[in-house]
């Protein structure tokens, strides 16, 4: 494939996960990392660290999509920067500590491990399993350690976190429009952590591709972040127009179907 080509792909790319990001309301990791891994396979990368190079090009591009998300929900005043503060600091050592777990699985064993990740959202979706509240907000400590938990498991699967973050926050009684907005705000860190991690996990591998940062694809990178943030608005409009309810079963149908796909490879 010529390096245009690449770059088409990719533009596309952040085309649809901005699309499913704001038709869906979940994070673009989502989609990306999967379609990286399978547009990875067709460049010829080595499987041993396709997974490994999706991942770590995903949370790059959360650095860059997150910023519009986060401002946008600050202007509506909706960020609980009270609770913000203490999961950082979990949230940047579990994003590293994730990283570096990454880096320790084999390429198709991480694709396992991702595979049955998207099938378990995707089955959130279709029985539209929620938590209730049941607890209160917990102290400085446990916050940290909500953190470390969802910042180590969000960098292994290169997402943002808001899978995991919202219904963290949802239990502990947050508002819905709170705990959606002070998600997009815990991604920026988890994306910086992660980043800069697989930037230094993946630095000396050699089967990296040219133009690669560590576990970093440059091009996949530009191409993506250069369409996803325009695409998230539009998801965002037809989220209005359409039957978001059927519309979210068939996307996690496709998530099955994508999630089988890595553990049956």
């Amino acid at each position: 494939m010529s390096m245009i080509g690449i770059i088409v792909l990719y533009l596309l790319l952040g085309a649809l996960a901005g699309t499913m990001a704001g038709l869906f309301g979940i994070g673009g990791g989502l989609v990306i990392v999967p379609v990286l891994i399978f547009s990875f396979g067709l460049q010829g990368i080595s499987p041993e660290i396709a997974a490994h190079l999706a991942v770590g090009t995903s949370l790059a591009t959360i650095v860059f999509t997150s910023i519009s998300s986060i401002r946008t929900h600050h202007q509506h005043g909706a960020v609980r920067w009270d609770l913000f503060r203490p999961m950082t600091f979990g949230i940047v050592v579990g994003a590293v500590l994730g990283a570096w777990t990454a880096a320790m699985l084999s390429g198709p064993v991480l694709e396992t491990i991702i595979g049955v990740f998207v099938i378990l959202v995707a089955l959130k979706m279709i029985l539209e399993v929620n938590p209730k509240p049941g607890r209160d907000v917990p102290g400085t400590t446990g916050l940290g350690a909500a953190g470390g938990i969802i910042g180590w498991a969000s960098a292994i699967f290169g997402i943002g976190g808001g899978t995991l973050t919202v219904p963290y926050l949802s239990w502990c009684n947050v508002k819905m429009q709170q705990a959606v907005a002070t998600s997009a705000a815990c991604g920026f860190p988890i994306a910086i952590a992660g980043a800069l991690a697989n930037v230094w996990t993946g630095w000396q591998d050699p089967d990296l591709p040219e133009l690669s940062l560590g576990f970093i694809y440059l091009p996949a990178l530009v191409g993506v972040v250069a369409t996803s943030v325009f695409f998230a608005r539009i998801g965002a409009g037809l989220a209005h127009r359409l039957d978001g309810r059927l519309l979210k079963r068939i996307f996690a149908i496709m998530l099955v179907l994508v999630g089988l796909r890595f553990l049956l490879s």
